[in-house]
């Protein structure tokens, strides 16, 4: 009987993996470096027969392919799931530098064919012998590229990369720092971070999710790198305006030498993380002004940009409104543009324009568009002309100025029922006071009911000038603004001490960092687990020692807490989860060790709070 329930389990597992759609597809590394051996995958879904791979042109066919198969079943809630998956692996190398496309490789399912999808590789190339580089100990490179600087740091540097040095007022450039690095193990970096301050600029940071690593060939040799920040800058003002150097400080982690070894040591290396320094260099941005001869209904638009204008309707009663749209479209410094204005003729009633940005950040400025809203009221009959709305910028593309313009419409105005006509040709005036409350346009205007107020007797509750109750509604207002400003002072003079904002915030920081080794020890993620207990310890501890994680070490941790008057008790669980939280990310452990690091590392925390530090 068993065997017969597992034959038509089997059967049924087979079965609905044939019954799911086909899916036959290629994978490689985007970038791969010339010389070296990489992989290249192809996977199906579904047991498949007679694989045609392509010709590898411009790649080495090194060994391959390599077959192997998975697959598993399991039951929830009564319900079946399969999966099935057979993959063929070729180990290929690159020729020579370029970026090539491998075609599509073909496979037998059940005796139909099925095609994989292209896969496109740069290739960079190899690495060349290396030479002592200019670049070293932060000097400018004499290969760097005009308009970017690098600062050198051993095995890792951060370059300053500006799209241009010579640029127009207002006119958008990119900034970025670019990490790179080569043999490096475990680095993160810290959060002693300095900026440059982008004086005579208006900044714009682009906000990056997460960091991708990418290879790329610098100097003739190959290193990850990573965008550390993006900026998009605005010069104010002409003349050269230098940028600081940036400073950023990296963890790495650097094997410690074991004076005595054992059998053991091959297995169980140990490490420490070191900080490491590297400076950014600065550079200097030549801002030319802009050229006269400006152009009426100029904006301070500097970049490229198209006009579309509108008019809501054109034949209208009196008191109806209406409203006249702008938008501006293009790229440039859109969020600094000035609202055109509009010469209404007599007997309109305008209110302020409405401004709509719908535009995002890029590496040449603020693209979108800006749609400006004018809403107004026709108050008198007749026939009006409105001008033209000039809107002008400088265009950068074309280095010149450039002017657009809307239409002129031409707005009817009739008199509404039941108001009396005259014999004159001119634009009649209407009394207000006979319009009832006009319906709302809309959400940006509710009109003002204008009917003349009933009189009657005064309000016995208004407060009579002069009495206690007319000073206490005066002095009142004034002692609670007095009351505001000291506090609101002394909530400045607090924020202003960062040491002290540090020292506040602490556990709150600690407990973000503790909410994401709990994710990582729910996904059972062991290196993300150890490297957020280790970051959220040392940075804690920094935060409420207002010490920079780079004069940290065990040794003085313990100094400054005896220092203190903290237990030698609580001393020693603070050593022991440090040392605890260093060593296990490259030794063996068990899902119950995480579980009780995280306990500790929790209730250390707690414990610490409670101490007056």
């Amino acid at each position: 009987m068993k065997k017969i329930l597992s034959f038509v389990l089997f059967v049924g597992i087979a079965l609905s993996a044939y019954a799911d759609d086909v899916v036959f597809k290629a994978q490689a590394p985007n970038q791969v470096i010339a010389g070296r051996p990489f992989q290249l995958t192809y996977s199906v879904n579904q047991n498949g027969r007679d694989l045609r791979a392509p010709e590898f042109t411009n790649f080495d066919h090194l060994a391959g392919p390599y077959t192997s198969t998975r697959s598993s079943s399991s039951f929830v809630n009564g319900q079946h799931t399969s999966t099935f998956e057979q993959t063929y692996t070729f180990t290929l190398m690159a020729q020579r530098a370029g970026t090539y496309t491998i075609q599509p490789a073909s496979i037998k399912v059940n005796g139909k064919e099925y095609q994989s999808n292209g896969v496109r590789i740069e290739v960079l190339p190899e690495d060349k012998e290396p030479q002592q580089s200019s670049a070293q100990g932060g000097q400018s490179n004499t290969n760097t590229p005009s308009g970017q600087s690098a600062g050198a740091n051993g095995d890792i540097f951060v370059r300053t990369i500006v799209s241009k040095t010579r640029v127009h007022e207002q006119e958008a450039l990119a900034l970025t720092y670019k990490l790179y690095f080569v043999n490096v193990e475990g680095l993160q970096i810290t959060n002693n971070i300095k900026l440059p301050e982008f004086t005579g600029f208006l900044k714009q940071e682009i906000e990056q999710t997460n960091l991708q690593a990418q290879l790329e060939n610098y100097n003739g040799r190959n290193y990850q790198t990573a965008e550390l920040y993006r900026f998009v800058l605005f010069p104010q003002r002409s003349g050269d305006i230098q940028i600081e150097p940036a400073h950023f400080e990296f963890m790495t982690q650097v094997r410690v030498q074991q004076r005595f070894r054992s059998i053991f040591d091959d297995y169980f290396d140990s490490y420490t993380n070191v900080p490491k320094g590297v400076t950014a260099q600065g550079i200097t941005i030549h801002v030319d002004p802009l050229p006269n001869g400006k152009l009426a209904g100029y904006s301070g638009g500097v970049g490229s940009f198209t006009l579309t204008p509108s008019i809501s309707k054109t034949d209208l009663t009196v008191n109806d409104a209406f409203t006249i749209k702008l938008t501006i479209s293009g790229e440039g410094n859109m969020k600094l543009i000035k609202t055109p204005s509009i010469d209404w003729p007599e007997g309109f009633e305008a209110y302020d324009p409405q401004v709509k940005n719908n535009f995002n950040i890029s590496k040449s400025g603020f693209k979108g568009s800006k749609t400006i809203e004018y809403p107004v009221i026709a108050r008198n009959a007749g026939e009006y002309t409105i001008p033209p709305i000039t809107f002008s910028y400088f265009d950068v593309n074309e280095n010149t100025y450039k002017k657009l313009s809307s239409p002129e419409y031409t707005v009817t105005v009739r008199r509404g029922a039941g108001e009396t006509s005259t014999s004159s040709t001119q634009p009649t005036m209407v009394s207000y006071t006979r319009k009832e409350d006009i319906k709302q346009l809309g959400s940006d205007i509710r009109y003002i009911d204008t009917k003349t107020p009933k009189t009657g007797k005064r309000n016995a509750s208004l407060v009579e000038y002069g009495s206690a109750e007319f000073w206490l509604c005066f002095l009142f207002p004034l002692g609670i603004s007095v009351i505001l400003l000291i506090v609101l002072r002394k909530r400045i003079k607090e924020n202003a001490d960062l040491a002290r904002v540090r020292y506040k915030h602490a556990n709150k920081t600690a407990q973000k960092r503790l909410k994401a080794a709990r994710a990582a020890l729910k996904a059972n993620d062991k290196d993300l687990f150890y490297s957020a207990i280790e970051r959220a310890a040392w940075l804690y501890l920094s935060d409420r020692l207002s010490i920079p994680t780079a004069e940290l070490n065990k040794d003085n941790i313990a100094s400054i807490l005896q220092q203190k008057g903290i237990s030698e008790q609580l001393i020693a669980e603070v050593k022991n989860v440090l040392s605890t939280a260093e060593f296990a990310r490259y030794a063996p452990s068990t899902d119950h060790a995480m579980e009780d690091l995280y306990r500790a590392t929790t209730e250390l925390i707690n414990n610490l709070e409670n101490q007056r530090i």
